[in-house]
């Protein structure tokens, strides 16, 4: 038993203000579903093999799919993320998943967009970042995996936390960008690239911590079906994503 995982009950107390209500039929364990929903996303197990402490499969697999279309685990996440006092630097980053040959499959059905993408390393998505001074994500945004760090900037813009000061590397050096953050109060720590005629100038000290982003990315990528793209739906592993940060870095342990 103690090789699963179960949520506590403090953290439980954390998330059941966001659930939906339960309507006719009272809704099966909720501490037990979930903590079986992570224990899939973080071993990267097919849902048929989930262990049976869990329940049935079928009820962890349509819980979760059921969950994210209405929104449940994305709104958890914004509602728990919330830097406080970290919040005075945010950084921005991106970082590939690579998609596994199941959530290619098939033609593209529905007006969702699939978020895959075809680079050199292949099929893969790309998750577009905002975090605290801490590396704690703040935002998400998931993309093909050839869009530029740029291009992804501009839908982060209007969700941009409250902040003095931003980190990012060169993949966000453009002027407008600068000009925006600027425009917003917000200073800028981005190194230029090299081709630059005028090159920015940016503090090399304050630069260092951007390390704690990537660092982000590692402990997600750490949840398997999370490094591995298994879910043909964008919005489906978007919710894996909250799920894990949620998990990671905004419930008490």
């Amino acid at each position: 038993m103690s090789d699963y995982y179960w949520l506590t009950e403090a953290q439980m107390e954390r998330l059941r203000p966001h659930f939906p209500k339960s309507r006719g039929v009272p809704r099966v364990d909720d501490r037990r579903v979930l903590s079986g929903i992570i224990y899939v996303k973080r071993n990267g197990l097919q849902w048929r093999d989930a262990p049976s402490v869990y329940g049935p499969h079928k009820t962890l697999y349509n819980r979760f799919v059921r969950w994210s279309r209405m929104g449940v685990f994305a709104r958890i996440f914004k509602d728990l993320a919330q830097p406080g006092r970290d919040g005075d630097t945010i950084m921005i980053d991106s970082t590939h998943m690579k998609a596994h040959r199941t959530a290619a499959s098939l033609s593209k059905r529905g007006i969702k967009p699939r978020a895959i993408g075809r680079t050199k390393g292949g099929l893969n998505s790309k998750l577009h970042m905002v975090s605290d001074g801490r590396g704690r994500p703040l935002t998400f945004f998931l993309s093909p995996g050839q869009m530029s760090d740029a291009r992804g900037a501009v839908v982060l813009l209007g969700d941009l936390p409250k902040a003095k000061r931003l980190l990012g590397d060169k993949g966000y050096d453009a002027d407008w960008f600068r000009e925006e953050l600027k425009r917003m109060g917000m200073r800028t720590c981005i190194p230029p690239r090299t081709k630059r005629k005028r090159p920015a100038t940016y503090n090399k000290r304050l630069y260092r911590k951007r390390h704690r982003i990537e660092n982000a990315f590692a402990r997600l990528k750490d949840w398997r079906r999370i490094a591995t793209r298994y879910d043909r739906c964008g919005d489906l592993f978007l919710s894996a994503i909250c799920i894990a940060a949620i998990v990671i870095f905004w419930l008490p342990k």
